[in-house]
């Protein structure tokens, strides 16, 4: 598995339902929310990328403002502890729903949260290396058959195996990914999923202006 992800969607009310209307993206709402979420810093536009791609390095911030739904992408949503994401964020997302979705193939981690009218009601974080690191409220649907067993790792079938959640990390990920936006990256791909390539995203690089002067 080669899937990364650190991404916050804003949505009014079901992210998958407006993503899947492949909505026109709004690219002057999209540098003033940008602004808003990243002030005093200088984002330089560099091209336009898609939903595919949500993994951006330090200095790049990925986002699309589109009707009912925005997508940003960015280091900071890349947090062990998402319920510690820092409240400006969560502030921008206002009375509707604020969904952290980050994954990185490397280490198997996989973390998500879901904030609704600003408070938070789902926040799950665990790779097999450092256990689950967080695990507030109550499980959505899309998890219950990862935590009873019937998704397990392949590589638990190894004979000395023991991997320490019932399920792979990046398995649950990818299901979050199509539950809550209707799309993955990985796997036997679904054809009835929205096509990530499909929802274009504008790309910035990000610097902090130098506050020093020749005079």
């Amino acid at each position: 598995m080669g899937a990364k992800t650190w991404m916050l969607v804003f949505s009014d009310l079901n992210a998958r339902e407006a993503l899947a209307a492949k909505p026109s993206l709004d690219r002057d709402a999209s540098l003033k929310l940008a602004s808003t979420l990243f002030p005093g810093e200088r984002l330089e536009p560099i091209g336009d990328g898609d939903l595919s791609y949500t993994c951006p390095p330090e200095n790049e911030v990925h986002i699309g403002c589109f009707q009912s739904v925005s997508v940003v992408a960015a280091r900071e949503f890349a947090i062990d502890y998402p319920s510690r994401l820092p409240h400006h964020f969560i502030a921008a997302g206002g009375h509707g729903l604020v969904t952290l979705h980050a994954m990185h193939s490397a280490v198997d981690w996989f973390a998500y949260a879901i904030w609704s009218n600003g408070k938070l009601g789902r926040a799950l974080s665990l790779s097999p290396d450092d256990g689950i690191m967080e695990d507030i409220g109550q499980r959505l649907p899309f998890e219950e058959p990862y935590w009873s067993g019937e998704h397990p790792d392949a590589d638990d079938d190894d004979e000395g195996s023991s991997y320490p959640f019932p399920f792979h990390p990046l398995d649950l990920g990818e299901e979050a990914l199509k539950d809550c936006f209707g799309y993955q990256l990985e796997g036997f791909m679904d054809p009835s999923l929205l096509e990530p390539e499909s929802i274009p995203l504008l790309r910035y690089k990000r610097s902090r202006p130098s506050w020093w002067k020749f005079w």
